[in-house]
Order: structure tokens, then C-alpha cells, then sequence
């Protein structure tokens, strides 16, 4: 087949574009593939962070076209004739935030030649965690352009067929992201990243309210000291850094806690996961999260909250731990338990084998079978 997937991809930064060039090296083993990406993804204006392009290089090299501005109509249109007159078999859509719905639901609407062209769309989510105005009529929009849908989650699946009843779809659960490179020596990363604690534990990725960081907190606050555990926090605050760093203060954590507020470069990424014991994820809510696939690819345990699709990811006592969300008590008793009860090593033992079934070989074969359907 001809496939276009539309989306982000390097230089633009993120686990979307990491996803996408994954996607194409999955797909392009037996398909001819294009991926165009955004020469705009978002506004200045609209974007939380400190840059939209990625400072660290490009981990897997894949051919993308920067066409796509994702605030003007007449490029929507544009683009989409642009992809009419390439005729491809299938056209992919990564969905993640229905701020691109009027984007891809345009394009997607003028690149379709009849039923020559399927229209697919990924769904990380249906509607997000952080609700704004327009959401509802922008992702019905896109949808309405769509041929079938890829839920990755059991949730993802709940929502969609909520929203979009008689949907065409397939579950496949996210891949992992086998991208980064080897896991590195623990004693050598730790003394890299001048940590120097005997257990660490990692919150990784964006910060935003509902992935719960505040509980964690307060879970470290609750943990005994004699166990020395230190937790690293890494990655870009997109909900305000200061009330965290009083937080800490408030709380008397600043000596076990270290908070590197910065996007991490792609080949730094393997650094953080290998320092680490275990990966948590105290998230409030959740349809699925790609930093547990990330945690997989290092064979790394998850401790995390038992809501949307992190309980299909995480098998309780198997991989790790799930708690009720909410609970820095039962959160600091699921990080104590995993260490007195030396939990590491199996659960990374287990890993490596749950991780066998997220393979981007079950994504294709599902997108190809709705691409015929």
C-alpha cells in the first residue's frame, strides 16, 4: 500500500514524533511510506514550554516533509489536495488533543479520492484530561473525516465508542518505545546525574496537575528516611514550577528530592531510566501513558495509580504496583513494600516478558486490516 501518516516528526520534539518515526520504520517494511509534519504545530502563543523542537538528535532517522500549519485553513486545504493528488491507500492521523481537529478533519476530508483512500485515525485520547472549549465539536469534527479508529487503551476504546457509537476500530495497546538506546550501568548513571543515594526512584515526563506529581510528594514526605530513597523529577513544567519547589520546602524533601525541569534530549533519556529502581506514575487520570512503555523498554517496574489504561499496562504485584489514585499514604507504602520486600528484580524479570505483546507488528497488522476492512 501507499501510506501517508500526517503528524509530528523530527526536528519537532516529543514522544508523538518518537511514536510517528516508529511507526514508519514499522510500516515501511512492506509498504511505501511518507510521513508530512507540521512546519507549525502550535502557536507560541498555545505552546506551555520552552521549545518545540527537539535539542538532542534525532535517535531514528525517518523522511518527513514540514507542510502542515496547523492554525491556517487555507494550508489545511492545501495540504489535503496535496495528498489527493499522491493517492495514497491509507492516511493516518496520530490523535492526541482536539486542538488539531479542524486540522486533520480538513485535511483528511479534501485528501480522500472516494473510497480509493482510508482515513485511520490513532486515538491516544478522545477527549483529554484537561477539558477546554471546543472539544467536543472539534473532535467529532475530525472523526466524522475518519474510515476507522485505533484505540490504545480498553479506555481509549470506552470513550470512543461513547463518543462515536458503530465506530470501526481495533485495540491495540501502545507499543513500547524501543528508541532510546541500552540500559547503562546504574552505579555510572547515578554518579553522572551526581545522585548518590542507594534506592531512586523516577517521575518522568511532562508536568501537568493530573499526572499527580503534588501526591508524590507527599508520598516522599510520608516514606521513612532511613530507607534513602531519592527521587528524581524530570521533565518540563506545563503547570506552574514554583508551587512544586514550596511544596518541597513545605514538606522538608529538598535534600531527598532533585528536580531537573527541563525536556530531556533524546540521548539523555537512557541516562535518567538506568539510575533508576522504579518508575512512578501518580496520575489522577489517565487513558494510557507512553512513559510506562518507555519504562518497559529499560525493563524497568512501574509503581502506579490504578486509573484508565494503567491498569492494563501495569500487572499488580507482576510489574510493579497499582494504588488508588489520590492516596500519598498508599503510594508511599506500595514505594517502601517494592524495597523491604526487594521487589526489583523479579518484577524486572516479569517486565521483560510482559513486554513481549506491545509490539508495533500488532499495531500494523490492526491498521492494516482496517485499511482493507
Amino acid at each position: 500500500m501507499k501510506i501517508i501518516i500526517v503528524g509530528t516528526a523530527y526536528p519537532l520534539r516529543g514522544g508523538i514524533a518518537h511514536y510517528n518515526a516508529l511507526l514508519y520504520r514499522e510500516l515501511s517494511t512492506r509498504h511505501d511510506v511518507q510521513i508530512i509534519t507540521f512546519k507549525r504545530q502550535y502557536p507560541s502563543l498555545l505552546f506551555p514550554g520552552k521549545t518545540q523542537v527537539e535539542t538532542g538528535g534525532e535517535l531514528l532517522k525517518v523522511p518527513s516533509e514540514p507542510l502542515v500549519d496547523s492554525i491556517n485553513p487555507m494550508n489545511w486545504v492545501a495540504v489535503g489536495r496535496e495528498i489527493r493528488r499522491r493517492a495514497p491507500d491509507l492516511l493516518i492521523f496520530k490523535y492526541w488533543l482536539p486542538f488539531f481537529g479542524p486540522c486533520f478533519g480538513t485535511i483528511a476530508r479534501v485528501a480522500k479520492k472516494g473510497p480509493a483512500t482510508r482515513v485511520i485515525f490513532i486515538c491516544d485520547n478522545v477527549i483529554p484530561h484537561e477539558h477546554r472549549p471546543g472539544d467536543v465539536a472539534f473532535t467529532r469534527y475530525a472523526f466524522g473525516a475518519a474510515d476507522g479508529f485505533i484505540a490504545q487503551s480498553d479506555t481509549v476504546e470506552r470513550d470512543l465508542l461513547k463518543f462515536w457509537p458503530g465506530a470501526k476500530f481495533r485495540n491495540v495497546p501502545h507499543p513500547v518505545y524501543n528508541i532510546f538506546g541500552s540500559l547503562r550501568e546504574q552505579s555510572a548513571a547515578r554518579l553522572s546525574l551526581q545522585v548518590t543515594a542507594s534506592r531512586v526512584i523516577l517521575f518522568f515526563g511532562y508536568i501537568r496537575k493530573y499526572k499527580g506529581l503534588h501526591i508524590l510528594l507527599e508520598a516522599m514526605a510520608a516514606l521513612d528516611p532511613s530507607l534513602n530513597i531519592h527521587l528524581l523529577v524530570v521533565g518540563e513544567f506545563y503547570d506552574g514550577e514554583e508551587k512544586y519547589h514550596q511544596q518541597i520546602k513545605g514538606l522538608g524533601i529538598g535534600d531527598r528530592v532533585t528536580l531537573v525541569s527541563e525536556y530531556v534530549a533524546n540521548d539523555r533519556v537512557a541516562e535518567y531510566f538506568s539510575a533508576a529502581d522504579v518508575v512512578i506514575l501518580p496520575y489522577v487520570s489517565a487513558t494510557q501513558s507512553g512513559i510506562a512503555q518507555i519504562a518497559y523498554n529499560f525493563d524497568k517496574p512501574v509503581i502506579a495509580t490504578a486509573v484508565g489504561g494503567l491498569v492494563e499496562i501495569v500487572s499488580d504485584n507482576v510489574t510493579g504496583f497499582l494504588i488508588p489514585p489520590g492516596d500519598p499514604q498508599a503510594l508511599a507504602g506500595a514505594i517502601s513494600k517494592f524495597y523491604i520486600e526487594k521487589k526489583g528484580p523479579p518484577f524486572s524479570a516479569n517486565v521483560r516478558e510482559e513486554k513481549k505483546k506491545y509490539t508495533w507488528a500488532a499495531l500494523v497488522g490492526a491498521l492494516e486490516e482496517l485499511a482493507t476492512a
